[in-house]
């Protein structure tokens, strides 16, 4: 396989949804309102990745483009849990792009304690061939889940997913104390719009 050629598709995907998420951020602060969207990042899976999934799954290597749905990955990250759900309200009414399945890691968090709310769609990327329909997930998180995901994953990664039940535990620990906070955050988050309002007009 020339992983260039494949890879190419996803990497473009990846970058317009990048513009287009980002967009909507941009939209709040022209309006001077409060945005649910904090920051979004994209990236395409390594090619290791790809195929550790595929080997992992005992995937045909020639399926992966429909099998495997986070090739084009995206991430949206959120100020409050509230934020997540207008979010993804917000997806469901665009026209760009068709979501497929949707899934709710918050209501219902993993047994490792992970949280956040996942998108797969499926995304229209015009080629020098034509038009190709492509998978692409979008994660939506807040920003204690995300500082908690990215250090799950790094953990994951150095101990090849076979991680000590003691560091097991205390992830799952944090995980609980990364939502307790945003509970608690959200119980203010009017407070902290309005102060973050005050602080907008003054730099204006």
């Amino acid at each position: 396989m020339n992983w260039d050629i494949f890879l190419a598709p996803y990497a473009q995907a990846v970058d317009e949804l990048k513009i287009k998420l980002k967009g909507m951020r941009k939209q709040f602060d022209y309006e001077s309102r409060h945005s649910p969207i904090e920051f979004v990042t994209g990236r395409v899976k390594p090619i290791t990745s790809i195929v550790e999934k595929a080997r992992r799954r005992e995937l045909n290597m020639n399926k992966m483009e429909e099998e495997v749905q986070d090739i084009a990955g995206l991430r949206v990250v959120c100020p409050f849990v509230d934020d997540i759900y207008d979010v993804a309200k917000m997806l469901r009414e665009r026209s760009d792009f068709n979501i497929l399945e949707e899934k709710d890691y918050i209501d219902k968090n993993k047994d490792s304690g992970y949280r956040s709310y996942h998108i797969i769609i499926e995304y229209p990327v015009e080629t020098i061939y034509g038009q190709k329909k492509l998978l692409a997930e979008i994660q939506i998180r807040t920003l204690a889940m995300n500082f908690w995901a990215i250090n799950e994953h790094s953990l994951n990664y150095k101990y090849s997913g076979k991680m000590p039940e003691e560091i097991q535990n205390r992830l799952k620990n944090a995980a609980e104390a990364a939502f307790r906070l945003d509970e608690e955050m959200s119980k203010i988050r009017q407070e902290i719009r309005e102060a973050q309002q005050v602080f907008r007009r003054k730099k204006d």
